[in-house]
């Protein structure tokens, strides 16, 4: 979906396509046919944006074969979808039943990484739609924050730096400007945007910037304001936006809130739990050890990194940070000038909802993708952006 910006630029408006699970290129070309394409008709739309997510194998098939890359475009444009936008974190297996820690694998300092999102880039450039000059690919912001010393650091800022090399030599080639957005989340080394202005100022591309996460941001307790203004001083680019909204419980201490956070508590991804004391941030890496004991103070709110729908808050006691999301795109997109012209909605934890919340059809899935996208299109005019067809 595209909107035209009161100066005048183009912001696009995507969904992530990790929410449906796909190792291998026949897989993505599955997701186009069976979710991407019938979530454009339920919106009544020629085009919708699509945060492509590749995963290692089915990436590497486009970048080492020319005929199944041009196929995946004239597929994209048969079925009224475009892709200015891919998910670069997740390396492979997100769809595995235990993601948890090893969605961080391999990291910034592994030269996996490296070539993984090189070959994701090289890509991008052949989808980008004729009349789009511009593409983003989100990343990890470095590595979770556990095996990351001063010799894993320099070589993942060198990787880094490497990076950006090969996308000035891209654009050269094709014309095609792509930038890469390290995407802060709790547990990681930058967990924060704050944490993310010291490694990228120190890489110093304008094509290695933040992906700006609404989940992440909220569940460390950041002012969006606060952060954007910050990146903005700085000078960091925002290459991307996540719209996405987390968990939130206001009192944490009573028994029908803790109960009710138990169910979110699933095997499959890690829901990191923060909470903001007198003394700072405390967290968990994981929402069963938070509710395990006294493993986290429970006399202010808690906020888990949990991406509920943004249509669709979670029933009392619980509710989610779609306020935090709101104030976010007000500042990202609400002012004179755009500070990203890329959003995403992404919920991909649509099958790890409490068992009564998940959708049990493809149809049902693919109502609850449109109706995201319809709440975010309304904010988004909301702010004075016109749709455009």
């Amino acid at each position: 979906m595209r909107f035209r910006h009161p100066d005048g630029s183009t912001v696009h408006l995507a969904y992530c396509t990790n929410v449906h699970p796909a190792e291998t290129l026949d897989g993505v070309l599955a997701q186009l046919r069976d979710h991407c394409e019938p979530v454009r008709r339920r919106l009544g739309r020629d085009r919708l944006g699509i945060g492509l997510w590749l995963a290692r194998d089915a990436a590497h098939a486009l970048v080492t074969d020319p005929s199944a890359l041009r196929g995946l475009r004239t597929e994209l444009e048969r079925r009224g979808l475009e892709v200015v936008t891919l998910n670069g974190f997740p390396y492979e297996g997100f769809g595995a039943e235990k993601v948890k820690y090893r969605v961080y694998q391999p990291d910034w300092a592994d030269p996996e990484r490296l070539a993984h999102t090189t070959d994701l880039a090289r890509v991008l450039a052949q989808l980008l739609p004729d009349d789009v000059t511009e593409g983003s690919i989100s990343t990890l912001p470095l590595a979770w924050r556990t095996a990351y010393d001063q010799e894993r650091a320099t070589a993942a800022h060198t990787a880094l730096a490497t990076l950006a090399e090969r996308l000035d030599a891209l654009h050269e080639l094709t014309g095609r400007s792509l930038r890469i957005g390290l995407e802060p989340e709790p547990g990681c080394t930058v967990e924060t945007t704050r944490d993310a202005l010291a490694p990228l100022t120190a890489i110093g591309h304008d094509r290695i910037g933040i992906c700006v996460d609404t989940c992440h941001l909220a569940t460390s307790f950041e002012d969006p304001h606060t952060a954007l203004d910050a990146l903005t001083q700085a000078r960091v680019p925002i290459v991307k936006s996540q719209l996405s909204a987390a968990l939130h419980a206001e009192h944490p201490h009573l028994p029908e809130v803790r109960a009710a956070l138990a169910a979110f508590d699933e095997p499959r991804f890690l829901h990191q739990t923060r909470t903001l004391t007198a003394a700072g941030l405390r967290g968990t890496d994981d929402l069963g050890e938070a509710l395990a004991g006294d493993a986290l103070p429970d006399a202010s709110p808690w906020r888990a990194h949990f991406h509920v729908p943004l249509h669709a808050a979670p029933a009392a006691p619980l509710t989610s940070t779609l306020p935090v999301l709101r104030s976010a795109l007000t500042r990202l997109v609400g002012g004179p000038h755009p500070l990203t012209h890329h959003l995403e909605v992404e919920t991909y934890t649509w099958q790890a909802l409490p068992s009564e919340l998940r959708p049990r059809a493809r149809a049902q899935l693919a109502d609850g993708i449109a109706a995201e996208l319809t709440l975010a299109r309304d904010l988004l005019t909301d702010l004075g952006l016109k749709e455009l067809p």
